[in-house]
């Protein structure tokens, strides 16, 4: 009887579903239905926004001199202690550009198709600014897979990434050689330029006269048809402006010592992109007030509207309520983990108010109070001991006379393994105490106004030395000055004047102050590659300091923290292993 009944129902099944022993139908729609709806085109552009490559965390300072993890676990600091390898690389960008530029090329590929608007003149201001922002993604994408990936071959030549214009598809020939780094940086500055005509400077309010010059020879067209495109409700896509930030980032690449060798950008033509930028805001009286604190409360992230950015800022994420990184960075008695510990070597790396370097005879550097008459920004951007941090009047104690788990190496995995901890982008205003969790607005700037000002300053002194102008009116000097007084630097900055005649000396400064105003940001990683600094720098061993008490007497004692163990190939990014085992003709980086 069980079989019987168990008989009946298969043949019921089956004769009542004719399909049940084929496959159903996807529920997958095709590439042309995007030309009859707009908003299914932008999802495939929009695509390319979701996989920008941006870290609202300080990922890769913990695989330089900057800092450590106290997580044992960190892909970064295994990195850093010699695991680097070409399948095991926690830096590569390869999949996530690549499927970027994959979506950018399919957009390209068919906007031409998509009917945007049943108004011709729309729809034709709806096509160019869409292109516009495919192309200056496909330009920011190349630009990202070069900092990664580019690097030299065993045969001695200097290699980009395979370039690829058109979508894909599975009949796609995809066993193609690199394109030189050349012509790589070639395609994201024609990239760069075909954005740059389509797109507006920025997203605003238009007037009849601020219509573009290839807009005004079109009959008819009004201010408001180009602003209903292009106006303040855009805000937060991909401008001309950032556009011409990404040129001046992939120019100064191009022109460092590691790769200048195999490309024609000139320190000349990488400081005039990025002057391009800094004209816009007024050059070096451009610079934000309150620019080195842009993540805090009192900046006016309160205040900002949708997609509006700070005068620091000149590209930015969304805002977001949160307390992901204070929760990872505080210290354990404020309910933190303490993951990123800036390092002995980065505070060293601070000046004194006065501006000298703390190993120059004027400086007035004292060995026995060490945080005492230092430059401001150590005490805004790193937890030293006994100083302050988050909601309340904490006084956090990391010298191993502290009663808690502050306390240098007090609890493995949460406690600080060089005796300070990280202020920098965290806000005192959160609380990550369970009874309390309270966010507070957070978003990652992508692109500083600083990032380009130091970009200048590196390349003009290259160009020109430390106060030569070239074809503008600051040089390098003018930015370094400014960007010192913003940060407090007192007594007319003296160790500056006296070194703003010397080319290297000046290069010196220049880079540190790279170091100080962008750490905790992801740049050390790539900069002290880029600069080709000697290997043993590459490879300076990671110092903190155990500060025990006597009485009322502190004892500062230096402690390698951290060896590293970078090879003199690894100035440059691997191709991914599984890549260069598919596919014949990708060349590897040498040394991988």
């Amino acid at each position: 009887m069980k079989n019987l009944i168990k008989l009946t129902a298969l043949v019921l099944l089956v004769t009542a579903c004719d399909d049940v022993l084929s496959p159903a139908t996807e529920n997958i729609r095709g590439l042309d239905a995007m030309y009859k709806e707009p908003g299914y085109a932008q999802g495939i552009l929009a695509n390319a926004y979701i996989l920008l490559p941006y870290s609202a965390s300080p990922t890769t300072d913990v695989a330089t001199d900057d800092a450590v993890s106290n997580n044992i676990d960190n892909a970064f600091l295994r990195m850093a202690s010699g695991s680097w390898s070409a399948n095991d690389d926690p830096t590569s960008q390869w999949q996530g550009r690549k499927n970027a530029i994959q979506y950018l090329n399919l957009f390209l590929a068919n906007a031409d198709q998509v009917a945007w608007s049943n108004d011709k003149t729309i729809r034709m201001l709806f096509n160019d600014r869409l292109k516009g922002e495919a192309y200056g993604l496909r330009a920011l994408q190349m630009y990202h897979l070069l900092v990664a990936h580019g690097g030299w071959t065993q045969d001695g030549q200097l290699l980009g990434v395979p370039i690829v214009n058109e979508p894909e598809t599975p009949t796609s020939n995809f066993n193609k050689p690199r394109n030189t780094f050349q012509e790589c940086i070639d395609q994201i500055l024609s990239d760069a330029e075909q954005a740059l005509e389509l797109l507006p400077l920025d997203y605003k309010k238009f007037s009849q006269s601020d219509i573009p010059e290839r807009y005004k020879s079109i009959e008819g067209i009004t201010a408001t048809q180009y602003e209903r495109v292009n106006g303040e409700h855009m805000r937060g896509r991909i401008s001309g402006r950032i556009v011409e930030a990404i040129r001046a980032q992939a120019a100064l690449l191009a022109a460092s010592p590691a790769y200048r060798a195999g490309t024609n950008i000139t320190w000349a033509a990488a400081a005039n992109y990025a002057a391009q930028v800094l004209n816009r805001i007024g050059g070096v009286s451009g610079l934000a007030s309150n620019g080195g604190t842009w993540y805090t409360k009192d900046s006016g992230i309160e205040q900002l509207a949708s997609g509006q950015t700070p005068s620091e800022i000149l590209w930015r994420s969304d805002v977001a309520q949160s307390l992901d990184l204070e929760r990872d960075n505080y210290p354990p008695s404020l309910f933190g983990n303490g993951r990123v510990n800036p390092s002995q070597n980065l505070v060293d790396a601070f000046p004194m108010a006065n501006g000298y370097p703390i190993t120059h005879a004027s400086s007035g550097y004292n060995l026995n109070s060490p945080y005492n008459n230092r430059d401001p920004r150590l005490a805004k951007y790193i937890v030293v001991n006994e100083s302050q941090q988050g909601p309340g009047t904490d006084v956090i104690v990391t010298g191993t006379y502290g009663t808690n788990n502050d306390a240098i190496n007090r609890e493995k995995g949460f406690s600080t393994r060089t005796g300070y901890y990280l202020r920098k982008l965290l806000r005192s205003d959160v609380n990550p105490n369970p009874a309390f969790n309270t966010t507070q607005k957070h978003y990652t700037a992508r692109i500083r106004y600083t990032e380009i000002f130091l970009a200048y300053a590196e390349a003009a002194n290259e160009a020109w030395g430390p106060t030569g102008t070239g074809p503008n009116s600051y040089a390098a000097y003018d930015v370094i000055r400014a960007i010192r007084q913003r940060a407090g630097i007192t007594g007319g900055d003296a160790y500056l004047e006296s070194v703003k005649n010397d080319q290297e000396q000046m290069r010196q400064l220049i880079r540190n102050e790279r170091r100080l105003e962008l750490c905790f940001e992801n740049h050390r990683f790539r900069d002290i590659r880029r600069w080709q600094v000697g290997i043993s720098q590459l490879n300076e061993t990671a110092r903190g300091v155990e500060i025990s008490k006597s009485g009322n007497t502190l004892n500062y004692a230096p402690v390698n923290v951290e060896t590293r163990n970078y090879q003199p190939h690894m100035y440059h990014g691997p191709i991914p292993y599984g890549e260069i085992n598919k596919w014949s003709l990708l060349q590897q980086n040498a040394g991988w």
